[in-house]
């Protein structure tokens, strides 16, 4: 229920600063390839074949958008919603934001040196890194909102033969002994992707959200790293087997070395990836998005996608042919030259063949185009094998009788796929230019996201990836609401446990059924707000929308089950006053719960278009699932920013929840991105205290109550954090009083009275990522003067 702040919060507020005028405040995963997916966004991206300029054009929404500048690059990998581009060459390093909202992608340049090539682009959720040609030195920046901090690089003592992202790490292989080595900034996965791989010697690495695999020098498949969905498990003997590897956030999908044809697993049914409509397909690569991968076809050159995070069944896109591989014109191996390869470069130069692929395919290219438009609606394919290009191949002089050659072992070749698919089923670097921005670049353009009545299409693209369900389905899955089904309670309703008919645990949340009609247009209004915002936005630190029903007077949402609860139960609950008794009574595990939470909230301010505020944050709202990934929840309250509000918007009146509401926000009305921060900060005192954000001093009964931020702030700035510290966990060992100090510092400057005095939501992320390695490296103690508090 929504209620008013509570008193002393306010009145401390009133008595110190309203005399003040307080100012406006403004505020892919994977390796490189010729292939690229920004799964924020749903986008898929190509360098283009066969004309002057091997230009990147990207796919979205049912647009093909022509990605400028019309320059040739040699390599492409995307993250969560930006991708970049390695120039030919390697000279520079180009980053594309690719926002729906933004009427075409514009470059934003973030290294650039005449003297210092790079090569081995790959770029995770926020991070970018690449490799010196020359020394083997991995650089790597990070982009945020506004400035942004550096994600950290490895030390330039090491040499890596290869290098690939995650979500939050980066790994290479060491040149000296192809060991595996990963980096950043405080994520734990990529430490323990490390820690398991151990000693092995790799000759290949692809990540993904939080696992790697790879194939070792021995040509074995192995995987590492988080397997809550089976991703780590190879189902087949993969000595020498696979090839090319994709990987997304539960999943991974390998291509097999003898004829490209693609195996998946894991997912949430262990092989929902594996995709009947690939079956027969056989490709030359394959990328990767968190819940979605892609693949370019060996043969027409085509992409396709596949898995339950692509909007639609298997087909063919409209872009024009991929290259399968970069234009290099540099001497190939003993494997040769890709065939027609002088043509797919346009004469710039050669593709050197795979060697794992022993049948690679003389490919069609499409008639050449003088100047293709920048954007262009298009139609789907009609057929999935249609072949899209008028000509049936391109037979170059003086490869005529190759081509001729390989198209007849082509047709061979094609008619034991069935028999090969069955038998396999069984079995601050040098002149960086700017500041890594790359989400800041445009300023969106307003769009609507209110969800249309009876039946019409909604504004956000991502809701036909959310089904309609009945009434009479949700309530037969939650055992017609009763009591024992009940869980919770959110922004406009009761929440239930339930259970689909294909097996899925899920939680639904049903408005209120009062037939009063304010109530009824509150829970309206709630139930579009949640609906229209999380059907067009992903993350991993955001629940899940699984989809909705709309029946007569019932309001009903169905999300992603949370098998862990709220955080808000794990610190409060009663029974939980023995160290042994949570998984949450240690600083390790408590930092981490704050910087997925501190995530989900950046993604909203910083990567949403446009910035969502949430309005709402609190220990209850931020739920913990089965890996005890925490994730932001309850988005009934939450506000959209348009454009010219310039990071605010005036309230008709203050919603939240007693003491986790902005004071500034209350008194003011004018709510901004920094009240969410308020809230988050009032957690992370609940996770560093155990106390709830109101609580009766149990040393004096007589007294009112007190909120956390009057309790635990001013104690912990006067440099008296072990009077505050939870006692469930205890004082910090001595390899955790840093961090516990990080943790405790940013929460003091979160709950400041002043928005312009808290950090944003980005410093918030790069001091907890700080904290949790703190945790594990032991450096030493620091001061508050050492942390990031920069205000906007």
């Amino acid at each position: 229920m929504t209620i008013p702040p509570s008193f002393f919060t306010i009145t401390l507020f009133l008595i110190t600063f309203i005399p003040l005028s307080l100012p406006t405040v403004v505020n892919g995963l994977g390796s490189a390839s010729t292939a690229a997916i920004t799964y924020g966004t749903t986008t898929v991206c190509g360098i283009i074949a066969a004309e002057p300029t091997q230009r990147v054009q990207c796919y979205q929404n049912g647009q093909v958008i022509s990605v400028q500048p019309n320059i040739s690059f040699e390599a492409i990998s995307g993250g969560g919603n930006f991708f970049c581009g390695l120039r030919s060459g390697g000279s520079s390093l180009l980053c594309w934001d690719t926002s729906p909202s933004y009427s075409s992608f514009q470059p934003r340049r973030i290294y650039y040196s005449d003297t210092v090539r790079l090569t081995d682009l790959t770029v995770g959720d926020t991070q970018v890194c690449a490799r010196e040609i020359n020394s083997g030195i991995a650089r790597c920046w990070r982009g945020s909102n506004k400035g942004g901090f550096n994600f950290s690089s490895p030390r330039e003592a090491l040499r890596f033969r290869s290098m690939t992202s995650g979500s939050g790490f980066s790994c290479g292989i060491l040149k000296n002994d192809s060991s595996v080595l990963c980096w950043g900034n405080g994520n734990y996965i990529g430490s323990e992707i490390q820690r398991q791989f151990g000693n092995l010697s790799m000759s290949s690495l692809v990540a993904g959200e939080s696992h790697a695999c790879g194939l070792t020098t021995t040509g074995t498949l192995v995987c590492k790293g988080n397997n809550g969905s089976g991703q780590l498990d190879v189902p087949f003997s993969s000595a020498s087997e696979f090839s090319g590897l994709a990987l997304g956030s539960n999943f991974t999908c390998a291509m097999r070395a003898r004829n490209g044809l693609v195996a998946c697993w894991g997912g949430s049914n262990r092989f929902e990836f594996d995709s009947n409509a690939i079956e027969n397909i056989s490709f030359e690569s394959i990328v990767a998005g968190l819940d979605f991968a892609c693949g370019l076809t060996s043969s027409n050159l085509s992409m396709i996608c596949w898995g339950p995070g692509w909007p639609s069944i298997s087909s063919e896109l409209p872009l024009r042919i991929v290259l399968p591989g970069p234009c290099v014109y540099s001497s190939c191996n003993a494997c040769g030259v890709y065939p027609n390869s002088e043509a797919l470069c346009d004469g710039s130069g050669n593709i050197c063949k795979s060697c794992q692929i022993e049948l690679p395919v003389a490919v069609p290219l499409p008639p050449k185009a003088s100047s293709p438009p920048s954007k262009q609606p298009v139609s789907p394919p009609t057929t999935k094998g249609r072949n899209k290009f008028s000509l049936a191949f391109v037979i170059v002089g003086s490869v005529g009788g190759f081509a001729g050659i390989c198209s007849i072992a082509f047709c061979v070749w094609a008619g034991v796929l069935s028999l090969l698919r069955k038998n396999n089923s069984n079995s601050v670097q040098p002149n960086n230019v700017d500041a890594v921005t790359v989400t800041d670049s445009i300023a969106p353009t307003p769009s609507s996201l209110k969800r249309q009545r009876s039946g019409s299409s909604t504004a956000s693209k991502h809701m036909d990836r959310t089904r309609t369900f009945s009434f009479s389905e949700l309530s037969s899955a939650a055992n017609n609401f009763s009591m024992e089904s009940k869980i919770g309670a959110g922004s406009f309703g009761s929440v239930y446990k339930g259970k689909l008919v294909d097996g899925r645990e899920v939680a639904i949340k049903r408005g209120e059924t009062s037939i009063r009609t304010k109530k009824f247009q509150e829970k309206e209004i709630a139930f579009d707000s949640e609906l229209a915002l999380l059907s067009r936005i992903h993350h991993k630190h955001l629940v899940g929308l699984v989809g909705f029903c709309e029946e007569n007077d019932e309001r009903l949402l169905v999300y992603e089950y949370m098998s862990n609860g709220a955080l808000h139960d794990h610190l409060h609950n009663k029974n939980n006053v023995e160290k042994s008794s949570s998984v949450l009574n240690c600083w390790q595990m408590r930092i981490k719960i704050a910087l997925d939470a501190a995530r989900g909230i950046e993604y909203l301010h910083s990567y949403a278009v446009p910035p969502i505020i949430h309005r709402d944050i609190k220990s209850s709202n931020i739920l913990l699932d089965a890996n005890w990934t925490a994730r932001v929840s309850d988005f009934g309250l939450s506000l959209i920013l348009r454009p010219e509000s310039e990071h605010e918007s005036m309230s008709s009146k203050a919603v939240g929840t007693v003491g986790y509401i902005d004071p500034e926000y209350y008194v003011l009305n004018v709510l901004t991105a920094k009240s969410d921060v308020y809230g988050l900060g009032v957690v992370l005192l609940e996770l560093l205290t155990g106390k709830r954000a109101v609580f009766r001093n149990e040393e004096d009964v007589t007294a009112g109550p007190i909120g956390v931020v009057e309790h635990a702030a001013p104690l912990i700035l006067a440099g008296e954090l072990q009077k505050v510290v939870d006692p469930r966990v205890g004082l910090p060992e001595l390899h955790e009083a840093a961090a516990v100090q990080v943790l405790a510092y940013t929460a003091a400057r979160c709950v400041s009275l002043e928005g312009k005095e808290r950090p944003s939501m980005s410093d918030i992320v790069a001091n907890l990522e700080r904290a949790l390695a703190l945790c594990e490296e032991n450096p030493g103690s620091l001061s508050p003067a050492t942390l990031s508090t920069r205000s906007e």
